[in-house]
């Protein structure tokens, strides 16, 4: 059985989704007393880990669960480091000494972004609160690693899905003829939701250890993003006005200049592979225009 530390978050739900419709048999946790259920034990690592244990036949975990927020962490870094690093380190330490294949759920934000497709063996140089914290919870999962245990870590960055709420309110605007801000200093290299929910059932089967990473092939800008959305929705791109993001007043870490990461052993091993930008959106405006919007959970605070 798979265990998902995190069932609430929206890679939490399309990776449950992804393992029962290959009939396997998935436990995937909630912070949400009013969700738990036989399959959604309650689980909030903000909570005392007292008495917790893996669910009886639990074989391999994902941990997708934390304060994912880079301005939560920056306004409140002994709180979201509780979750991030100390609680973290203790549940992946707990089913670790328990057999449990562990597979933890990082981000590009353990690197500064200053340079493109960055090596899975880079050494870390987060610039974020965020990134800090994770860059602390691998630094202890490596160390597993080294000694042999069933460890690995993957490292994504911008997820999409059809219902993320920045495209939604762009397409509605642009479509209504109403101009929308995009930063032209932030990038993203997006990858779509169901290829993460792949990758991440791919390692939970082999159970492989090592640090993996997945993103999308080129970063480009979210005013750049603004445009070709335009283009397709055929709205005047007059429309899309840029703005500064180094001027919105967002923590620090939030515009890195790269976000993309080498993901070609991902690539190598299971022909994993995330398309273009502009395909990922096309596909992505596609599915918000011709399907009602799905059941997904947004919530990068999942606990």
């Amino acid at each position: 059985m798979f265990l998902l530390v995190g069932g609430d978050a929206e890679i939490g739900v399309a990776t449950a989704r992804r393992l029962r419709t290959g009939g396997d048999a998935v436990t995937a946790t909630t912070r949400r007393l009013d969700g738990v259920a036989a399959d959604r034990p309650f689980l909030d690592l903000s909570s005392p880990l007292d008495g917790w244990e893996p669910p009886p036949g639990t074989q391999a975990a994902c941990v997708v669960a934390a304060v994912a927020r880079l301005a939560a962490c920056h306004a409140d870094p002994v709180g979201s480091a509780r979750v991030n690093v100390t609680q973290t380190i203790a549940l992946c330490e707990r089913l670790i000494a328990r057999g449990v294949y562990l597979l933890f759920l990082s981000t590009n934000q353990v690197f500064d972004g200053r340079s493109p497709h960055v090596p899975a063996d880079a050494p870390p140089a987060p610039v974020s609160e965020y990134g800090r914290q994770k860059a602390r919870t691998e630094a202890a999962l490596r160390a597993h690693i080294a000694r042999g245990a069933p460890v690995a870590i993957l490292r994504l960055a911008k997820v999409v899905s059809p219902d993320m709420a920045l495209v939604r309110s762009w397409v509605a605007s642009l479509s209504g003829g109403k101009p929308i801000r995009a930063f032209h200093d932030m990038t993203l290299a997006p990858t779509p939701i169901g290829i993460v929910a792949e990758a991440i059932a791919r390692l939970l089967k082999d159970q492989v250890r090592g640090i993996f990473q997945l993103t999308g092939p080129r970063d480009v800008s979210y005013e750049a993003v603004g445009r070709h959305l335009a283009r397709r929705l055929h709205a005047d791109e007059a429309l899309v006005e840029a703005a500064s993001a180094c001027s919105a007043g967002l923590p620090e870490g939030s515009t890195p200049r790269h976000t993309t990461l080498d993901s070609t052993t991902l690539e190598d091993r299971y022909g994993v592979t995330v398309p273009d930008a502009w395909q990922v959106l096309d596909e992505l405006v596609f599915g918000y225009r011709n399907h009602a919007p799905t059941s997904l959970v947004c919530d990068d605070d999942a606990r």
